[in-house]
């Protein structure tokens, strides 16, 4: 069988990729980016038998290359992408796919005439061992019938926003950039259809420092009635950590940082029942094996294309309610 030839595009989070795609019997990874020189420099002594570019063109018109995996700045995303597709290339793209709504269904629209070509979106927490265990239960029924759902993003780490890249492109989301982990969950987890929702932003925690929000929070109202909640907290005195609470007729799934708790009663004297699977237990390459595996036309895709395009489509609405302050539909791309 012929190999997959893998270029990773971002040596950031795109370095953890590497040990993804060499999980995989089928791939090789022939090619890295990055626009800094000293991560080159790094990566010369890391990888020697790699090729290592400074311009992300070098790996997107090597007609070599199979597979690119996006992990450069949010917006670049939508420019790499269309260019990976133009050429046939799969594409593995970290969060967000892109930072606006035309660009989506550009995108899409791509997708749609060259079905062939597949594109998958890194939401790794799908790979969680306690979320996994959680939606099993959710399945086979052991909360009952949900009716409210709800998750923060707390990113705990204002320096990486008041000081980093993040405040100096021309246009950055908190809900794009870390609050679709947040929205896809609970979606993955209820599977459940969101379509309107609500939303509101302030940036008071990052004191002018950011001038975008800093923290963004947003009602979803789903097609079965059920009501959920995601905030995006950037600037938050907390640790890096995803707040959950699942509300079902049966019972309450809460997420701890030690472990999770099932309360299966409303009587207090009654403990609840410790969820010791790991949190967040995932690496950051975790969904590239099902995805080189749809690739390969073997099996389904973990967060297949359809997921990707769903989740941003909320993530949209969610931004576009809190800059008109009022409820918005959800148009699905």
């Amino acid at each position: 069988m012929k190999r997959l030839k893998i270029g990773i595009i971002g040596l950031g989070i795109g370095e953890e990729h590497i040990s993804g795609y060499k999980r995989h019997p089928a791939c090789e990874v022939i090619a890295l980016c990055d626009l800094s020189a000293e991560k080159l420099r790094s990566s010369k002594e890391k990888y020697p038998h790699l090729m290592l570019h400074r311009s992300a063109d070098d790996i997107l018109n090597d007609p070599d290359i199979d597979i690119v995996s996006i992990a450069s700045y949010d917006n670049y995303h939508y420019e790499q992408v269309v260019q990976a597709l133009s050429k046939n290339k799969h594409v593995f793209v970290e969060k967000p796919l892109c930072l606006y709504e035309k660009e989506a269904r550009h995108i899409r629209s791509i997708l749609r005439a060259n079905p062939g070509v597949k594109l998958s979106s890194n939401m790794v927490l799908r790979k969680s061992p306690r979320f996994r265990y959680l939606k099993k239960t959710i399945e086979k029924g052991g909360l009952g019938t949900l009716f409210y759902v709800e998750s923060d993003y707390n990113y705990g780490r204002l320096e990486k926003i008041t000081e980093g890249w993040r405040g100096k492109i021309g246009f950055y989301s908190v809900i794009y950039g870390g609050g679709v982990h947040v929205v896809d969950l609970l979606i993955w987890l209820t599977g459940g259809v969101v379509i309107e929702v609500s939303a509101y932003g302030n940036n008071i925690s990052s004191k002018g420092r950011f001038k975008y929000n800093d923290m963004v929070v947003a009602i979803l109202k789903f097609k079965s009635g059920l009501i959920g909640k995601v905030a995006a907290n950037m600037g938050c005195v907390f640790p890096h950590f995803h707040t959950m609470s699942i509300y079902g007729t049966k019972a309450t799934f809460v997420n701890g940082f030690h472990k999770g708790l099932l309360f299966e009663s409303r009587d207090l004297a009654k403990k609840p029942r410790e969820i010791n699977k790991a949190y967040p237990g995932v690496c950051k390459g975790d969904l590239i094996l099902s995805f080189v595996d749809s690739v390969l036309g073997t099996a389904k895709a973990e967060v297949t294309e359809e997921d990707v395009f769903n989740t941003m489509s909320v993530c949209f609405a969610i931004e576009k309610a809190a800059k008109k302050g009022r409820p918005v539909q959800v148009d699905y791309i």
